[in-house]
């Protein structure tokens, strides 16, 4: 019995010895596959792009035109960090310790990044809550709904309307702040507010721009009954849908008065110097936003989707990359305001798409259709051909009265004193031609926040 045994033994431990050989040689077997399989990949790579025919020697080799130009400033650059050399010691190689002190600061910013201390003195971010719909909502004439809400005195009492497109990341819940209903009452005004397409409750527009913004709120006029000419609010970023409603519908446009008006950075009126004035005003998460607006549209889902579409609430100056004052931080601040800026922050982000805020974003940097100088009201000019020039002459005879382009409305702007500079240019051709026509323009220099509400409305 001892002898099998110990000859059972010897067997099992023959055949798990076997089993490691024929591991062991499996596994070299495979790595000298890799080996000579890595070697042929190498020997391909040089065939094909390392000759003097291929495409890295031609347009990146020693002898092209882009090692040429690189030859200087990298030899240079390479002369400066070779003298770091003379602080190692003389027995080791520069190549070993310098790859090594590459590595160990690797290896340490990625242990920062990721050990983030929490700081306990933060508190826990509010949820976004999201409201049951609420909104009164037209039918437009391509299906689409708009949902809109109205402030001030009913339609058949009003003596004046007002339609106020709202800036980004707000809603028709917003109106106009510190604007009271007792106001509006007294001077017999109906203030309309609706939801830009995909905010809000109203249906996104699948071809946005901003000739149809400027349709919408033709026909959500039309809708509710505006026969009249109505007047149009602007407000910052969203004074950009007031400017295409005087462009594109100025007959039904009786009036605008703009606040901070948004106009686009990137306007061909604009030099060089005053965009670079303007960018340098704008802090650097406003300017790297803008440039992806402008470049690169869908990289901004990322980034909206980390700050107000995150699900938490967050500082406005923040989300909307603001270099704040200490009056408007403390405005901020109030607990009044911060619950009424995040019910309207609720309200704008409530489809939870990023779609529609990259949509507005591109818009405020991309080509508009039209610039500020279209608005500006100048004589007809008498175009070519021997009928208009029949034309031009009887109005002479006749003495008729010029025939004028741009709009003729009344406009009325205040603009912050610190935008002067940038934005003179750009808005005063529109103020100066205003004023040959009629007296019935102003144009405020100051701090828009002291803006008399009143004041504003008697212009109206």
């Amino acid at each position: 019995m001892s002898s099998a045994a110990g000859a059972f033994r010897d067997g099992s431990a023959g055949g798990v010895g076997g089993t490691m050989d024929h591991a062991r040689e499996f596994a070299r077997g495979a790595a000298e596959m890799c080996v000579e399989l890595a070697r042929g990949c190498r020997d391909i790579v040089r065939q094909t792009l390392g000759n003097e025919n291929s495409f890295l020697a031609r347009y990146f080799g020693r002898g092209s035109y882009v090692a040429g130009r690189l030859r200087g400033p990298c030899g240079r650059a390479f002369a400066r960090v070779k003298r770091l050399n003379e602080y190692l010691p003389e027995d080791k190689d520069p190549t070993h310790v310098w790859s090594v002190v590459l590595f160990v600061s690797l290896f340490a910013v990625a242990a920062l990044s990721v050990y983030i201390k929490p700081k306990a003195s933060v508190p826990l971010a509010k949820k976004v809550f999201l409201h049951p719909p609420s909104a009164s909502r037209i039918l437009l004439p391509d299906g689409r709904y708009i949902a809109y809400k109205e402030y001030g005195i009913p339609p058949d009492e009003a003596r004046f309307t007002i339609i106020f497109p709202h800036p980004f990341l707000s809603s028709r819940l917003a109106g106009v702040p510190g604007l009271k209903s007792s106001l509006l009452e007294e001077f017999g005004i109906r203030l309309i507010t609706y939801d830009l397409p995909g905010f809000g409750e109203s249906d996104p527009h699948p071809h946005r721009n901003l000739e149809s913004s400027a349709w919408d709120i033709s026909l959500l006029a039309n809708a509710l009954g505006v026969n009249d000419k109505f007047w149009v609010l602007g407000y910052s970023s969203g004074s950009m849908h007031a400017w295409a409603s005087l462009r594109y519908i100025p007959g039904r446009v009786a009036g605008a008065a703009m606040f901070a008006p948004m106009v686009n950075p990137y306007d061909p009126l604009m030099t060089r110097e005053e965009r670079y004035r303007t960018w340098n005003q704008w802090t650097r998460r406003r300017k790297f936003l803008f440039f992806l607006a402008r470049r690169l549209p869908r990289f901004l889902s990322f980034f909206y989707h980390r700050s107000f579409l995150s699900g938490r609430h967050g500082q406005i100056d923040k989300w909307l990359s603001l270099s704040l004052e200490n009056r408007d931080r403390a405005l901020i601040e109030d607990p009044f305001y911060e619950e009424f800026w995040q019910r309207d922050v609720e309200e704008s982000i409530r489809q939870g798409h990023a779609k529609p805020f990259v949509e507005e974003a591109a818009l405020q940097v991309s080509d508009w259709g039209f610039s500020l100088a279209d608005l500006k009201l100048q004589k007809k000019r008498r175009g070519k051909g021997v009928l208009n020039w029949l034309k031009w002459l009887i109005s002479l005879l006749s003495e008729k009265e010029p025939e004028y382009t741009g709009y003729l409305g009344p406009i009325h702007m205040w603009q912050g004193l610190q935008f002067i500079s940038s934005h003179i240019r750009v808005i005063l051709p529109i103020y100066t031609s205003a004023m040959n026509a009629t007296d019935r323009y102003s144009l405020h220099f100051s701090e828009p926040h002291k803006a008399p509400l009143p004041i504003i409305l008697k212009l109206i």
